[in-house]
């Protein structure tokens, strides 16, 4: 995992137009949702919140339950499942972040969102509409209104290169017959200068614009829709830090201003510590942890999402020992190149106390926990799935994880890598809390 690191990034204010003077894409066809924004406080308007705290809507977007997707292997036989039973929430102007390591079935899960792989149990709502159930002539008329709007990992590759950007950014509204020619370009220069571009860029190609440029294009081609929904794979992976910073920033605005909801997956965490209100943990196909980013980067309830946050690249080597720790122990006579020499007196001592129970066989295709094969603190209870456990003293539903031993894992630490753990949870809560001191001061 590139580049992750619980430190939150300078996020430096883009230069973009004066606040209250962008232009804002007119509301889709056949609905009456129409973005607004208050010239007094532009920063709250029209983003469906409940109080001027800036809290998203309580009301969900998009509500996912239960949803399963499988791919046919190869030669025909059988099915490999990549997602079950994933259930999952967006409000109006919340940013969600979605994590997990290469295989988890991140991308998989917003392009079953999009409608771009097929389903095979399960319902996605969107504002009530249960969208897996439309068929033909609906499905067709549900996608070219535009709600769902995908942004690429690469703008380069999704942005046709023999057409202009401003041809690129209008081909859905012409396809979809919405406007005359001169209001599809005005809408076009609109949607490019609330994305901090200036309109002029509508007449060049990819090739003649930068990465920075490039990925604004992207997602101006997504807005200019008017969506209820933004699924951005790997929007920042292919840029530079500086460009990263003002695309961040700039999806953070997107949500302020037009009350869409934004679901970001991202392998850096420190990236998503700086803009996203939830974080989703993905462990091969099944939600191990679901809560307010801060609270779960600070003290993670999960063993998975701890040895994710653990292992992130620390300069600095402060979270070595706790994710060896969070790993499952080498097999005999093999040396484990990460133990140091006090963690492994420390694992010396613990084993004397009492066999550990160890990680057990891979229980996922009898439909125990997914993580059990690698997790040091598995027991016999792994075998069955496990229930999705709700934190205490939270209110139903806001911070949840999938784990047998979700209260007990932390106290089976050994000393040295809870120390660790501890103090790298400090880190995660000052590097949160300087987050959102950045974001208001910022914007």
């Amino acid at each position: 995992m590139p580049d992750i690191d619980l430190a939150t990034p300078d996020l430096a204010t883009p230069e973009l137009e004066p606040t209250g003077a962008r232009p804002v894409p007119a509301s889709r066809p056949g609905t009456s949702h129409t973005p607004t924004i208050d010239q007094d406080d532009p920063g709250t308007a029209g983003t469906g919140r409940t109080d001027a705290t800036g809290s998203p809507s309580s009301v969900p977007l998009l509500r996912i339950e239960g949803l399963g997707v499988s791919f046919l292997e190869r030669g025909g036989i059988g099915r490999t499942r990549v997602l079950d039973c994933i259930e999952l929430t967006v409000r109006p102007g919340e940013i969600v972040g979605i994590v997990g390591e290469t295989g988890s079935g991140k991308t998989t899960l917003a392009r079953a969102v999009a409608g771009l792989t097929p389903a095979d149990r399960g319902q996605v709502r969107l504002d009530g509409q249960d969208i897996l159930g439309l068929r033909t002539r609906a499905r067709r008329r549900f996608r070219r209104g535009g709600a769902i709007q995908f942004v690429f990992q690469y703008p380069l590759r999704s942005l046709d290169p023999e057409l202009t950007i401003g041809a690129s950014i209008a081909e859905g509204m012409a396809i979809a017959g919405v406007g005359s020619r001169s209001e599809r370009a005005e809408r076009v220069a609109g949607a490019l200068t609330l994305v901090g571009l200036d309109p002029a860029v509508a007449q060049r190609r990819p090739a003649q614009i930068s990465g920075g440029q490039r990925q604004r294009a992207s997602i101006a081609r997504a807005v200019v829709a008017d969506p209820r929904l933004l699924l951005c794979d790997e929007p920042v992976s292919a840029l530079d830090a500086s460009n990263r910073n003002h695309i961040l920033i700039l999806l953070d605005e997107l949500r302020r201003r037009l009350s869409v909801g934004i679901v970001v997956i991202s392998h850096d965490l420190s990236s998503l510590a700086g803009i996203a209100d939830r974080v989703v943990v993905l462990y091969r196909g099944r939600v191990v942890e679901d809560g307010p980013i801060a609270d779960v980067f600070a003290a993670p309830r999960h063993p998975y999402t701890a040895l994710l946050i653990a292992s992130a690249p620390d300069i600095h080597g402060r979270n070595r020992q706790a994710a060896a720790a969070l790993r499952p122990a080498p097999a005999p006579g093999i040396p484990d190149p990460t133990t140091t020499t006090a963690a492994t007196a420390t694992t010396a001592s613990t084993a004397a106390a009492g066999p550990a129970p160890g990680p057990r066989p891979d229980a996922r295709d009898v439909g125990g926990c997914v993580f059990a094969h690698r997790c040091p603190f598995a027991t016999v209870d792994c075998d069955t799935a496990p229930p999705r456990v709700e934190a205490p003293g939270r209110p139903a539903g806001s911070w949840i994880s999938a784990c047998h031993h979700d209260r007990t894992w932390r106290a089976r630490l050994p000393t040295a890598a809870a120390g660790t753990a501890a103090a790298t949870a400090a880190a995660g809560t000052a590097a949160a809390d300087t987050s959102a001191v950045r974001k208001e001061t910022s914007l």
